[in-house]
């Protein structure tokens, strides 16, 4: 009786000085895993800061791409977690075949970052995901790489333009003061 008392004891003090989350509406979301079957609930991420993008493989914003991979290299370990999610919503200027997405962010950067599948981020079609991130942040995207952040609790804290890159002091020290 008294080592169980211990051990119980013991699992009570380790938890709480771990912090829990619990998963947001936001994050409350199932994504098709980009040129694939799987689906990923992004509950997952819960407890992570969470930077959203909607991405495209043929825009003048493109090149951000190189710095979301090095923000999310540098920060990963930290707790951020960079989702892109490709859509065709602006001037078709991404892929309309999956693979060829795949192919091209993991050739021209070596994108290893999560990615889902090819998505409506505005209108009344876009995805459930994306409507619930226009809803907490009265701002829906007007061009590919618009940016939603996210803090550990779930919470949509700030939306970014395209302009603004993913290296920019601006984004950058919101990024720090959450993680």
């Amino acid at each position: 009786m008294k080592t169980s008392f211990v051990a119980f004891l013991a699992t009570f003090l380790i938890s709480l000085s771990i912090p829990s989350y619990a998963c947001s509406g936001v994050l409350n979301n199932s994504l098709r895993v980009l040129d694939s079957d799987d689906k990923k609930n992004l509950c997952d991420y819960s407890g992570n800061v969470v930077l959203v993008v909607n991405t495209a493989s043929k825009c003048g914003y493109t090149p951000q791409y190189a710095g979301l991979q090095r923000l999310y290299t540098r920060y990963k370990d930290s707790g951020l977690v960079v989702i892109g999610i490709p859509s065709r919503d602006f001037m078709k200027q991404e892929f309309s075949e999956e693979s060829k997405v795949v192919e091209f962010c993991n050739t021209e950067f070596g994108v290893d970052f999560p990615m889902f599948a090819t998505s409506k981020v505005k209108g009344k079609k876009a995805h459930p995901f994306y409507k619930q991130l226009i809803a907490e942040s009265g701002k829906e995207p007007r061009w590919n790489f618009a940016k939603y952040l996210i803090d550990r609790e779930g919470n949509v804290v700030e939306h970014y333009k395209s302009s603004v890159t993913p290296e920019s002091e601006r984004l950058v020290i919101a990024i720090n003061q959450l993680l």
